[in-house]
């Protein structure tokens, strides 16, 4: 089933536009093209909608805001609504600031979003209207534990079946729902945590894997989050010695250019809920 995912990317190459954060932007493009997608990149007001009409998908990330892009996020969105392209809504650090969380609940609002994939916090945040993290991480109090992963499976179902979309927490532990089924995911490794972007990199590739299964789009998410945490756990299984998290991102990426369809099979660690 995710070979089939993976296989769909690397035959379709859908052209991705993304929204996204001057902090990762480089990262982004790059993993999408390592994944089997094209990227673009775009969030100027009087641009999006043409480039958007161009694409097979819509990621929005508002790690970066600023009001031109907010703009953009809301006109491309709505284009690509009218297309029936999918939209991912990546919702960085809501609940840090009042423009943040605004701009998301907006955006959850006004959009029709295919997935909303963020940290617990961030998810936390938009389900309750409110939050107060502080910064782009999770806070420790909300993680994702085995002593409270049936609460937290029950939270994310509920919260899909409320805003009408998949909904992926990535964490120590993954939970991707379309508010039926839950997906609970033991991929990855912690030091993807000293990275910054490897959530923002996930993104576009959940759009792109989205864009290129539009009839298994719950399976589509699950294995754009297990391709990244094998691409994650292959990645640190090749550093050397004086390898620092630098290193670490490359590797990632080069782990997703070169990962099969029976690698990512055989390497994805999941249970249905």
């Amino acid at each position: 089933m995710f070979k089939e995912c993976l296989e769909n990317v690397r035959r379709c190459m859908p052209l991705i536009h993304n929204i996204t954060n001057y902090v990762t932007v480089n990262d982004v493009a790059n993993v999408i093209l390592a994944c089997g997608g094209s990227p673009i990149m775009s969030d100027e007001t009087e641009d999006v909608e043409d480039i958007t009409s161009l694409c097979g998908g819509l990621n929005i990330n508002i790690g970066t805001l600023h009001k031109t892009s907010i703009e953009g996020m809301f006109r491309a969105g709505r284009r690509a609504n009218e297309l029936g392209h999918p939209v991912v809504l990546d919702p960085v650090g809501a609940g840090a600031s009042a423009l943040r969380t605004d701009t998301a609940l907006s955006l959850m609002s006004e959009l029709r979003l295919s997935a909303v994939r963020g940290n617990i916090s961030e998810i936390r945040t938009l389900a309750e209207g409110r939050g107060n993290t502080k910064g782009v991480d999770a806070d420790i109090s909300d993680a994702v534990t085995e002593s409270t992963l049936d609460e937290a499976v029950a939270f994310v179902k509920t919260f899909a079946r409320n805003a009408g979309c998949i909904i992926a927490v990535t964490g120590a532990i993954d939970l991707v729902s379309d508010g039926t089924v839950c997906y609970v995911i033991r991929n990855g490794r912690p030091e993807m945590g000293k990275i910054t972007g490897t959530g923002c990199q996930l993104s576009g590739v959940m759009t792109a894997y989205l864009a290129a299964n539009p009839d298994r789009r719950l399976e589509a998410a699950a294995a754009a989050v297990c391709m990244m945490g094998v691409a994650g756990e292959t990645g640190w299984s090749r550093m050397r010695n004086g390898d620092g998290n630098a290193t670490y991102r490359n590797r990632i990426i080069d782990a997703v250019y070169n990962m099969t369809g029976d690698e990512l099979e055989k390497g994805a660690k999941y249970e249905l809920r």
